[in-house]
Protein backbone atom coordinates (compact mmCIF):
# COMPACT_ATOMS: atom_id res chain seq x y z
CA UNK A 1 0.00 0.00 0.00
CA UNK A 2 2.86 2.54 0.90
CA UNK A 3 4.21 2.07 -2.96
CA UNK A 4 0.96 2.98 -4.43
CA UNK A 5 0.49 6.10 -1.86
CA UNK A 6 4.02 7.21 -3.11
CA UNK A 7 3.15 6.72 -6.86
CA UNK A 8 0.24 8.73 -6.28
CA UNK A 9 1.69 11.11 -4.03
CA UNK A 10 4.81 11.81 -6.85
CA UNK A 11 2.22 11.88 -9.85
CA UNK A 12 4.44 8.71 -11.33
CA UNK A 13 3.32 6.93 -14.95
CA UNK A 14 3.70 3.76 -13.62
CA UNK A 15 3.71 1.52 -10.36
CA UNK A 16 5.43 -1.49 -10.46
CA UNK A 17 4.59 -3.57 -7.76
CA UNK A 18 7.02 -7.03 -7.37
CA UNK A 19 5.83 -10.13 -6.04
CA UNK A 20 6.17 -13.36 -5.90
CA UNK A 21 4.22 -14.43 -9.24
CA UNK A 22 4.59 -13.34 -12.51
CA UNK A 23 1.00 -11.31 -12.68
CA UNK A 24 -2.40 -11.69 -12.76
CA UNK A 25 -3.70 -15.22 -13.94
CA UNK A 26 -6.54 -16.26 -15.47
CA UNK A 27 -7.93 -18.60 -13.74
CA UNK A 28 -7.33 -20.40 -10.30
CA UNK A 29 -4.01 -22.24 -10.56
CA UNK A 30 -5.19 -24.87 -7.94
CA UNK A 31 -8.35 -26.12 -10.32
CA UNK A 32 -5.95 -25.25 -13.86
CA UNK A 33 -2.36 -26.22 -14.36
CA UNK A 34 -0.05 -23.28 -15.24
CA UNK A 35 -2.88 -20.64 -16.22
CA UNK A 36 -1.68 -18.19 -18.43
CA UNK A 37 -0.55 -14.64 -17.24
CA UNK A 38 -3.08 -11.59 -17.96
CA UNK A 39 -1.15 -9.50 -19.84
CA UNK A 40 -3.47 -6.02 -19.27
CA UNK A 41 -6.49 -6.08 -16.81
CA UNK A 42 -8.65 -2.97 -16.41
CA UNK A 43 -9.67 -1.86 -12.67
CA UNK A 44 -12.99 -2.95 -13.48
CA UNK A 45 -12.19 -6.38 -14.84
CA UNK A 46 -9.97 -6.90 -11.74
CA UNK A 47 -12.25 -5.88 -9.38
CA UNK A 48 -14.81 -8.17 -10.95
CA UNK A 49 -12.58 -11.05 -10.15
CA UNK A 50 -11.30 -10.42 -7.14
CA UNK A 51 -15.04 -9.97 -5.98
CA UNK A 52 -15.91 -13.58 -7.10
CA UNK A 53 -12.53 -14.93 -4.88
CA UNK A 54 -9.51 -14.26 -7.49
CA UNK A 55 -6.13 -13.64 -5.52
CA UNK A 56 -5.01 -10.29 -6.42
CA UNK A 57 -4.07 -7.16 -5.29
CA UNK A 58 -6.06 -5.54 -2.05
CA UNK A 59 -8.40 -2.89 -2.47
CA UNK A 60 -6.27 -0.52 -0.37
CA UNK A 61 -3.36 -1.08 -2.35
CA UNK A 62 -4.83 -0.08 -5.64
CA UNK A 63 -7.45 2.65 -4.79
CA UNK A 64 -4.30 5.36 -4.57
CA UNK A 65 -3.14 5.39 -7.93
CA UNK A 66 -6.06 3.43 -9.46
CA UNK A 67 -8.34 7.95 -8.25
CA UNK A 68 -5.17 9.47 -10.38
CA UNK A 69 -5.38 6.98 -13.47
CA UNK A 70 -1.68 5.67 -12.65
CA UNK A 71 -1.14 2.05 -14.42
CA UNK A 72 -0.18 -0.85 -11.85
CA UNK A 73 2.40 -3.41 -13.36
CA UNK A 74 2.67 -6.62 -10.93
CA UNK A 75 6.23 -8.16 -11.88
CA UNK A 76 7.76 -11.43 -10.57
CA UNK A 77 11.01 -10.64 -8.19
CA UNK A 78 12.14 -14.20 -9.00
CA UNK A 79 11.89 -13.92 -12.96
CA UNK A 80 12.32 -10.05 -13.55
CA UNK A 81 12.46 -10.58 -17.58
CA UNK A 82 8.54 -11.47 -17.37
CA UNK A 83 6.41 -8.80 -18.47
CA UNK A 84 3.43 -9.54 -15.79
CA UNK A 85 0.42 -7.64 -15.74
CA UNK A 86 -0.32 -4.00 -16.18
CA UNK A 87 -3.50 -2.73 -14.59
CA UNK A 88 -5.23 0.16 -16.12
CA UNK A 89 -8.07 2.25 -16.29
CA UNK A 90 -8.94 1.80 -20.07
CA UNK A 91 -7.35 1.09 -22.70
CA UNK A 92 -7.21 0.56 -26.68
CA UNK A 93 -5.24 -2.59 -26.41
CA UNK A 94 -7.51 -5.72 -27.80
CA UNK A 95 -7.41 -8.63 -25.43
CA UNK A 96 -5.08 -11.97 -26.13
CA UNK A 97 -8.03 -14.00 -25.45
CA UNK A 98 -12.17 -13.22 -25.84
CA UNK A 99 -12.24 -13.61 -21.74
CA UNK A 100 -10.37 -11.88 -19.54
CA UNK A 101 -10.23 -14.47 -16.86
CA UNK A 102 -12.24 -16.93 -14.51
CA UNK A 103 -13.07 -17.04 -11.00
CA UNK A 104 -15.70 -18.41 -8.79
CA UNK A 105 -16.90 -19.17 -4.91
CA UNK A 106 -18.99 -22.12 -3.78
CA UNK A 107 -21.43 -22.21 -0.77
CA UNK A 108 -24.39 -20.11 -2.17
CA UNK A 109 -27.90 -21.19 -1.87
CA UNK A 110 -31.16 -19.89 -4.02
CA UNK A 111 -34.86 -18.72 -3.05
CA UNK A 112 -37.12 -18.75 -5.53
CA UNK A 113 -39.97 -17.64 -5.38
CA UNK A 114 -43.16 -17.79 -7.71
CA UNK A 115 -46.26 -15.58 -7.49
CA UNK A 116 -48.66 -14.97 -10.73
CA UNK A 117 -48.46 -11.72 -12.33
CA UNK A 118 -45.61 -10.93 -10.14
CA UNK A 119 -44.57 -8.26 -12.46
CA UNK A 120 -47.47 -5.89 -12.52
CA UNK A 121 -47.24 -5.73 -8.47
CA UNK A 122 -44.67 -2.01 -7.85
CA UNK A 123 -42.60 -2.82 -4.67
CA UNK A 124 -42.55 -6.86 -5.09
CA UNK A 125 -38.56 -6.90 -4.64
CA UNK A 126 -38.40 -4.12 -2.49
CA UNK A 127 -40.48 -5.92 -0.37
CA UNK A 128 -38.87 -9.51 -0.44
CA UNK A 129 -35.30 -8.33 -0.50
CA UNK A 130 -36.58 -6.22 3.00
CA UNK A 131 -36.80 -9.51 4.33
CA UNK A 132 -33.58 -10.45 3.57
CA UNK A 133 -32.38 -6.75 5.05
CA UNK A 134 -34.62 -7.64 8.54
CA UNK A 135 -32.29 -10.68 9.30
CA UNK A 136 -28.74 -9.29 8.02
CA UNK A 137 -28.67 -11.43 5.15
CA UNK A 138 -27.05 -9.63 1.74
CA UNK A 139 -27.71 -11.05 -1.52
CA UNK A 140 -25.46 -11.78 -4.21
CA UNK A 141 -27.71 -12.21 -7.56
CA UNK A 142 -31.16 -11.80 -8.49
CA UNK A 143 -32.22 -12.92 -11.96
CA UNK A 144 -35.83 -12.72 -12.27
CA UNK A 145 -38.57 -13.82 -14.94
CA UNK A 146 -42.14 -12.39 -15.40
CA UNK A 147 -43.78 -14.63 -12.38
CA UNK A 148 -40.48 -15.78 -10.93
CA UNK A 149 -37.48 -14.13 -8.70
CA UNK A 150 -34.63 -15.97 -7.46
CA UNK A 151 -32.63 -14.89 -4.58
CA UNK A 152 -28.91 -16.11 -4.20
CA UNK A 153 -27.38 -16.41 -1.03
CA UNK A 154 -24.06 -17.18 0.82
CA UNK A 155 -25.87 -20.53 2.79
CA UNK A 156 -23.93 -19.93 5.66
CA UNK A 157 -25.48 -16.64 6.52
CA UNK A 158 -28.79 -18.22 5.43
CA UNK A 159 -28.95 -21.49 6.68
CA UNK A 160 -29.72 -19.96 10.83
CA UNK A 161 -32.68 -17.85 9.48
CA UNK A 162 -33.75 -19.81 6.41
CA UNK A 163 -37.44 -20.18 8.33
CA UNK A 164 -38.00 -17.05 9.43
CA UNK A 165 -37.05 -15.53 6.20
CA UNK A 166 -39.67 -18.01 4.40
CA UNK A 167 -42.30 -17.40 6.79
CA UNK A 168 -41.49 -13.65 6.31
CA UNK A 169 -41.72 -13.62 2.68
CA UNK A 170 -44.86 -15.45 2.70
CA UNK A 171 -46.48 -12.32 4.89
CA UNK A 172 -44.70 -9.70 3.02
CA UNK A 173 -45.56 -11.11 -0.67
CA UNK A 174 -48.26 -14.15 -0.23
CA UNK A 175 -46.14 -15.63 -2.88
CA UNK A 176 -47.80 -18.81 -5.21
CA UNK A 177 -44.54 -21.14 -4.13
CA UNK A 178 -41.27 -20.37 -2.25
CA UNK A 179 -38.25 -23.26 -3.42
CA UNK A 180 -34.92 -23.47 -2.29
CA UNK A 181 -31.74 -25.18 -3.66
CA UNK A 182 -28.28 -25.71 -1.89
CA UNK A 183 -24.63 -26.35 -2.31
CA UNK A 184 -24.76 -24.09 -5.13
CA UNK A 185 -21.70 -22.41 -6.50
CA UNK A 186 -21.00 -19.16 -9.01
CA UNK A 187 -18.81 -18.69 -11.54
CA UNK A 188 -17.87 -15.36 -13.20
CA UNK A 189 -16.30 -14.90 -16.92
CA UNK A 190 -15.06 -11.61 -16.90
CA UNK A 191 -13.15 -9.71 -20.08
CA UNK A 192 -13.56 -6.44 -21.77
CA UNK A 193 -13.36 -8.73 -25.13
CA UNK A 194 -16.93 -10.10 -24.81
CA UNK A 195 -18.52 -6.99 -25.81
CA UNK A 196 -17.10 -6.93 -29.46
CA UNK A 197 -17.29 -10.93 -30.13
CA UNK A 198 -20.70 -12.33 -30.93
CA UNK A 199 -21.09 -16.03 -29.65
CA UNK A 200 -19.66 -15.82 -26.50
CA UNK A 201 -22.38 -16.90 -24.24
CA UNK A 202 -23.11 -19.54 -26.65
CA UNK A 203 -19.50 -21.14 -26.40
CA UNK A 204 -19.75 -20.69 -22.62
CA UNK A 205 -22.96 -23.35 -22.13
CA UNK A 206 -22.09 -25.17 -25.52
CA UNK A 207 -18.42 -26.37 -23.47
CA UNK A 208 -20.47 -26.65 -20.02
CA UNK A 209 -23.22 -28.56 -21.84
CA UNK A 210 -19.86 -30.75 -23.13
CA UNK A 211 -18.35 -31.29 -20.12
CA UNK A 212 -22.38 -32.27 -18.38
CA UNK A 213 -21.77 -29.29 -16.11
CA UNK A 214 -25.68 -28.17 -15.50
CA UNK A 215 -26.30 -24.52 -15.22
CA UNK A 216 -28.43 -23.67 -12.64
CA UNK A 217 -28.71 -19.69 -13.30
CA UNK A 218 -27.62 -17.64 -15.61
CA UNK A 219 -26.83 -13.74 -14.55
CA UNK A 220 -25.66 -11.14 -17.36
CA UNK A 221 -25.53 -7.30 -16.74
CA UNK A 222 -26.04 -4.40 -19.51
CA UNK A 223 -22.36 -3.64 -19.17
CA UNK A 224 -21.66 -6.85 -21.02
CA UNK A 225 -18.36 -7.16 -18.88
CA UNK A 226 -19.35 -10.67 -17.32
CA UNK A 227 -21.32 -13.41 -17.26
CA UNK A 228 -22.51 -14.96 -13.84
CA UNK A 229 -23.15 -18.82 -13.86
CA UNK A 230 -24.82 -20.74 -11.27
CA UNK A 231 -23.60 -24.50 -10.88
CA UNK A 232 -23.81 -26.86 -8.34
CA UNK A 233 -20.50 -27.14 -5.74
CA UNK A 234 -19.43 -30.60 -7.17
CA UNK A 235 -19.55 -29.21 -10.59
CA UNK A 236 -17.60 -26.26 -9.97
CA UNK A 237 -14.07 -27.21 -10.72
CA UNK A 238 -15.34 -28.51 -14.13
CA UNK A 239 -16.95 -25.70 -15.11
CA UNK A 240 -13.87 -23.63 -14.67
CA UNK A 241 -11.89 -26.18 -16.63
CA UNK A 242 -14.44 -26.52 -19.56
CA UNK A 243 -14.44 -22.36 -19.76
CA UNK A 244 -10.93 -22.52 -19.78
CA UNK A 245 -10.57 -24.79 -22.32
CA UNK A 246 -13.08 -22.96 -25.00
CA UNK A 247 -11.57 -19.75 -24.67
CA UNK A 248 -7.79 -20.09 -23.27
CA UNK A 249 -7.08 -23.79 -24.91
CA UNK A 250 -8.33 -23.78 -28.06
CA UNK A 251 -7.23 -19.90 -28.76
CA UNK A 252 -3.57 -20.37 -27.96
Amino acid sequence: MTGSVVAKAIHADMYENWTDVSGVLVADPRIIKDPEVIETITYRELRELAYMGASVLHEDAIFPVRKEGIPINIRNTNKPEDKGTLIVESTCRQPRYTITGIAGKKGFCSINIEKAMMNAEVGFGRKVLEVFEKYGISFEHMPSGIDTMTVFVHQSEFVEFEQSVIAGIHRAVEPDFVEMESDLALVAVVGRGMKATRGTAGRIFSALAHSRVNVKMIDQGSSELNIIIGVRNSDFEEAIKAIYDIFITTEV
